[in-house]
């Protein structure tokens, strides 16, 4: 991952790349270590939750590495620009965030759970970075699919809110929006599953330590 501007500035619509209407690469078909398709639909019964927190790569081993988890894909999402290429976002020029799209059986995880892991695989309070990943890209955020889903997540940045004030640390800066107003764009394919085809690759995402009141995993580290 690398940065393109030293002062991070979320552009408005008017000023975001354009884009284009299709995508000018393809996506593989299915997960490297999962095995099962990366693009809906889905099989009936599963669910789909999308979270931001810093460069995609790491955060979407984390994800795959849970039980429950049916497939995972990292993508863009949460800006204005049309189908853009990773280079255009790490422009800082899309509004996108990295993101990591989770389809999941509910009845093996809750969402509660991936909330959990969520919050406790970064630090929710650094704004525009993650780490040293600086950029509008490197933003935290949730993308909720459903009106369940919004209020979980608000409530657990809540809980989480009290225990890491306790803990010495700010104020949590994650954005929490539905994705229905926010397109999810898949990303290239060499970025899907970085680190099982790359296992040295560079992970740039951490937890704060403190964990999370809600589920029954505990904080890593």
């Amino acid at each position: 991952m690398f940065l393109t501007r030293r002062t991070p500035e979320l552009p408005t619509p008017e000023q975001a790349l354009r884009g284009r209407a299709e995508p000018e690469f393809s996506v593989p078909s299915h997960h490297t270590v999962l095995g099962n398709p990366l693009l809906g639909p889905y099989p009936e019964g599963l669910e789909v939750a999308d979270f931001a927190l810093g460069c995609f790569w790491g955060a979407e081993r984390n994800f795959w590495q849970t039980e429950g988890v049916w497939t995972t894909l990292v993508g863009y999402e949460g800006g204005s620009t049309r189908n853009p290429s990773y280079e255009e976002v790490c422009s800082g020029l899309t509004g996108h965030t990295e993101a990591v799209r989770v389809v999941y059986d509910p009845s093996i995880i809750s969402y509660a759970e991936l909330l959990k892991l969520f919050w406790e695989s970064h630090n929710p309070t650094q704004g525009f970075r993650q780490g040293n990943d600086v950029g509008t890209q490197y933003r935290s955020a949730v993308y909720t699919h459903t009106q369940a889903q919004a209020e979980a997540a608000q409530s657990s940045r809540e809980s989480y809110q009290q225990v890491l004030t306790e803990a010495g640390h700010g104020k949590i800066t994650t954005e929490i929006l539905p994705a229905a107003d926010h397109d999810f764009y898949p990303a290239e394919g060499y970025h899907q599953q970085y680190l099982e085809k790359n296992p040295g690759g560079y992970c740039g995402i951490g937890g704060t330590g403190v964990s999370c009141p809600i589920g029954v995993a505990k904080a890593q580290g």
